[in-house]
């Protein structure tokens, strides 16, 4: 006998905690539903918001992350080849690394100095053209960026003018009906709290996307820098010998910026 009271007593407890959880999830579809024009704006921009910014943070790390292929793929390929001239023309394929815009604007730069033969005489305009492509490429880079940070900012403060304007309307709401007791005032508050629950949910993946992503710009950045000055050493290097041979530079330094 005590031991059929005892499991009735155990299965009585395991039915418990099952329990709660569509009371959870019907109490907050209810608080959906029962929200006034307010808070229902305010989850509807923050819902857009949201979507928004999720869009954005997907398509830079799509495209950052065919960029960073390519680019390793190209600097591959040109520390191999033994001509300038080789690169030019298969440089094209590796278009979406922003390394592919710096070698076309020095090359383009050195062909109209010299011909793409001997010594440039302005060393320092094929600089401002390296300068010039990798600051073309971070603005494109950028694009859209100015948005996240927008998103990831503002969404708490939206989420907390609808929490503010909700608990207005709770305690309006109790002045008129003279209930002062928590259970009159109680639901409008936690309707008005899920405004600022939203916000959170919307800002914090934007915060950390617009962080995650700056620092591969960044990445990008130093990457474009230091290939520039390895093309300028490649052309110094190939204008001291013989015009015929034009090697490109010698085998790569295992203290070079992995790309």
């Amino acid at each position: 006998m005590t031991l059929l009271t005892l499991a009735t007593f155990l299965l009585q407890d395991a039915d418990i905690p099952t329990a709660p959880a569509p009371a959870h999830s019907g109490a907050l579809m209810e608080m959906l539903h029962n929200s006034g024009p307010t808070a229902l704006t305010v989850l509807g921009i923050l819902l857009l918001f949201s979507i928004f910014s999720w869009a954005i943070m997907l398509s830079k790390w799509r495209a950052f992350g065919a960029a960073e292929a390519k680019g390793k793929q190209f600097v591959r390929a040109f520390r191999k080849s033994g001509r300038l001239s080789e690169i030019a023309a298969v440089a094209d394929q590796y278009r979406p690394s922003p390394l592919v815009a710096v070698f076309h604007e020095i090359h383009d730069e050195y062909q109209r100095q010299s011909g793409g033969r001997g010594t440039p005489p302005n060393p320092q305009a094929l600089e401002r053209a390296a300068q010039t492509a990798s600051s073309e490429s971070l603005t494109h880079m950028e694009s859209r960026m100015t948005w996240l940070a927008t998103i990831a900012q503002s969404a708490t403060f939206i989420g907390l003018f609808g929490t503010v304007m909700g608990i207005i309307d709770a305690f309006h709401g109790l002045g008129t009906a003279g209930a002062a007791t928590l259970r009159a005032v109680a639901p409008g508050i936690s309707e008005a709290l899920i405004t600022t629950a939203a916000g959170l949910v919307v800002a914090v993946p934007a915060l950390i996307g617009y962080n995650q992503l700056t620092a591969r710009i960044r990445e990008f950045a130093a990457r474009m820098d230091d290939f520039g000055r390895e093309l300028l050493n490649a052309i110094e290097n190939a204008a001291l010998v013989a015009p015929t041979q034009q090697p490109l530079p010698p085998v790569e330094d295992p203290r070079r910026r992995s790309f």
